[in-house]
């Protein structure tokens, strides 16, 4: 008998020592790292045929103590290695396990690497070569609790790919975790049932529940095996299971009779799961079409099972489509689907609860990295009769949809008048719902703001999920034109970090100026919205005069006042990315020439060398900047005094300086301003526009002349 680790996902560990027990291995125990069984070489071939939930299958040939190095390099030598492998095939070890002296998987696996040349060498043989990549055998050494277990990679690397996959989805499912949410849905007790996947993207799911009924064998159609170079491997009887196995598996699917359905909206993806189906040899038990989830309908049959793993909501825009998916579905599931049972894989548990349904069972599984769960749902009398009398989600009983629709009523007026496009419609009003909605235009934009640690992060995610269900329906915005972002504290330069690279921009308006906005790649857009009337005030400002914008973000401000007729505009800011923008929006208002200059440097560094004077200087640092390109770290509290002194130096003798800054409760250094002989006047409540109004710390805004100046 040998001794053998299968390994697999968490959450699938009992699974497999069912199915190994199934197939005929003893003494089989279940443990995190894997499933240990005892089984003939005979057997372990068929295993190997068999499984569908290992992605990997290892066979024991050595053990010994690791204390540290000098102990895992005599417990390797202590293996003859020349009896597993010849010295012409390359290998290559794989470590898993660290202790206090053993600290990493690398230094692990180069003891052992020495162990296994030097062996060769005693032989009097050359040593065998390693290649990482590729080589003829792979090895395994196992650190746990200062024992080592050395091990021959008898299936070889990845033994859930089927090999029939030509193409996938955009977040395949693989298929060992296919396999393993199958059995748990129930649908194999009686295969003559429906199954249908709504979402089912590339087909992985109902592709593996039509093998898995025909008991099919996946391993007959693998092209490579670890056991392969391994020189006490029996091709004969692996044949001769082989062989076996393959009969067995066509009599299984050509006695298959199944009922199994898969819908997606992605026509493209739709085709890539006929091809898939095709060269599994299935596509005649599985009926494919294009549809909208939101449009499903029971054309299915009566007691079928639902089984599908949808999108989590990761990237962009995904999230609030997926919001109005479940509660729809969950509405139609009461309606349509009863005495069904539904099963759901999804890494974002809170979707769920838009189901407004009661799940009797819950398995946790990992999805690669992520943490999920299979939600099983049975569509009884009891589930179809919950809130049967009234909506789910009525929207007069949502304190965040009533303050939304209070809030556009609010400033539809002054909207109309001031013909704004791209505005603050709603704040955290209420600090349950601790989110910021702005509108660009046809596109709603939702901002998370990180919530404070005392805050269960469930109520946290549920209150979203509220947000991203009626923010959309009372703005009557389709949700593939909602754009979610999550908005943390930053500091400096962090503001304007990169979410996403789509790369999309659109063109909005205003008073006249173009805009490129971005809504989706920064979690700032190219336009700061709370600076409407602060942009209006310096253009007025600068009309015939000479502006030095700093710290000039995508240029807005500069923009603005060349159109009001500046005579010249000198735009400063650290970021090319930046420059570059607020150069297009330049362009796509046709202002070019000597007049507008931009200029990439440091503003603090630059201010210091300036040598020309300007009319209007306006300043808009960074609440804090510590970026690599600057000498020293900014914080705009600390710092601003030697600041304004410095653009003071830039600023005409009659000229005037706007400071601002987002620091919240920031306060001015009066004696300081005094000593620079300035008069420093609040314009805050001046500079704040009607959608802002209950903001009273969005930004603080002061007006800086010359003591005497005209």
């Amino acid at each position: 008998m040998q001794q053998y680790l299968a390994l697999t996902s968490p959450g699938i560990e009992i699974l497999l020592a069912e199915e190994i027990t199934s197939l005929g291995g003893e003494h089989v125990v279940q443990k995190p790292e894997g499933v240990y069984f005892s089984a003939s070489l005979t057997l372990g071939y068929k295993i190997c045929l068999y499984t569908r939930l290992a992605t990997r299958i290892l066979l024991q040939i050595g053990e010994g103590e690791t204390n540290n190095k000098d102990e895992l390099y005599k417990s390797a030598c202590t293996i003859n290695w020349s009896e597993h492998f010849d010295a012409n095939n390359t290998f290559s070890i794989d470590f898993v396990g660290k202790s206090e002296e053993i600290r990493n998987s690398q230094f692990g696996g180069l003891t052992v690497k020495d162990a296994v040349v030097d062996h060769f060498r005693n032989q009097g043989v050359e040593r065998p070569s390693v290649d990482k990549t590729n080589p003829h055998i792979r090895f395994q050494a196992r650190l746990l609790r200062q024992q080592t277990v050395f091990y021959v990679d008898f299936s070889g690397r990845s033994l859930f790919q089927r090999g029939y996959r030509e193409h996938t989805g955009a977040a395949p499912l693989k298929e060992h975790l296919a396999a393993a949410i199958i059995k748990r849905s129930g649908w194999l007790e009686d295969t003559s049932k429906p199954l249908l996947d709504p979402m089912c993207g590339s087909g992985t799911v109902l592709i593996e529940a039509c093998f898995m009924a025909g008991n099919y064998a996946p391993g007959i159609d693998r092209q490579h095996w670890g056991f392969e170079f391994w020189l006490k491997h029996n091709d004969a009887t692996f044949k001769e299971e082989l062989a076996k196995a393959s009969v067995a598996s066509t009599k299984g699917m050509s006695s298959l009779a199944l009922t199994t359905f898969g819908k997606d909206i992605d026509e493209h993806v739709l085709k890539t799961a006929k091809q898939n189906a095709k060269n599994a040899g299935v596509e005649q038990h599985i009926t494919f079409e294009q549809s909208d989830i939101n449009e499903l309908s029971n054309t299915f049959g009566e007691n079928g099972t639902m089984l599908f793993n949808p999108p989590y909501g990761e990237r962009i825009g995904e999230l609030p489509e997926l919001v109005e998916n479940f509660v729809l579905l969950g509405q139609k599931l009461k309606l349509e689907f009863q005495q069904w049972r539904i099963a759901i894989l999804t890494g974002n548990i809170e979707l769920l609860s838009m189901l407004k349904l009661a799940s009797f069972k819950r398995y946790k599984f990992k999805n690669g990295p992520l943490d999920c769960q299979l939600a099983l749902y049975n569509i009884d009398d009891k589930q179809a009769a919950k809130d049967k009398d009234t909506p789910q989600f009525d929207q007069k009983d949502s304190d965040f949809a009533n303050r939304l629709l209070k809030n556009k009523k609010n400033l539809k007026n002054w909207l109309k008048k001031e013909q704004i496009e791209c505005y603050r419609l709603y704040d955290a009003d209420i600090p349950e719902y601790n989110v910021a909605i702005d509108i660009y235009g046809e596109y709603l934009v939702i901002q998370e703001y990180l919530a404070p640690a005392n805050i269960d992060p469930n109520k946290v995610a549920k209150r979203l999920q509220e947000v991203l269900y009626f923010a959309p329906k009372v703005l009557e915005i389709p949700t593939d034109r909602v754009v979610l972002k999550t908005r943390s504290k930053q500091k400096g330069n962090n503001q304007y970090e990169k979410v996403n690279k789509s790369q999309q921009s659109i063109i909005l308006q205003e008073y006249g100026a173009k805009f490129k906005i971005n809504l989706w790649d920064y979690l700032d857009t190219g336009l700061f919205l709370d600076h409407r009337k602060t942009r209006q005030i310096v253009a007025q400002k600068a009309k015939g005069k000479s502006l030095l914008n700093l710290f000039a973000y995508t240029g807005s401000v500069s923009l603005q006042a060349a159109l009001h007729g500046a005579s010249t505009v000198t735009t400063v800011d650290m970021s090319n990315t930046y420059l570059s923008w607020g150069q297009d929006n330049f362009a796509l208002n046709n202002l070019s020439g000597h007049k507008y200059s931009f200029i990439q440097a440091d503003c603090l560094t630059w201010l210091k060398e300036c040598k020309q004077k300007f009319d209007v200087v306006f300043v808009d640092p960074p609440t804090f900047s510590n970026s690599k390109r600057m000498e020293d770290s900014f914080d705009v509290q600390r710092d601003h005094v030697s600041l304004i002194a410095d653009a003071l130096k830039c600023l005409a003798e009659n000229g005037e300086l706007i400071f601002t800054n987002n620091k919240r409760n920031f306060k001015m250094d009066k004696e300081a301003m005094e000593k620079l002989g300035v008069n420093a006047k609040s314009i805050t409540e001046l500079t704040r526009d009607k959608d802002f109004q209950r903001n009273k710390h969005i930004h603080n805004s002061w007006l800086i002349t010359r003591k005497g100046a005209n």
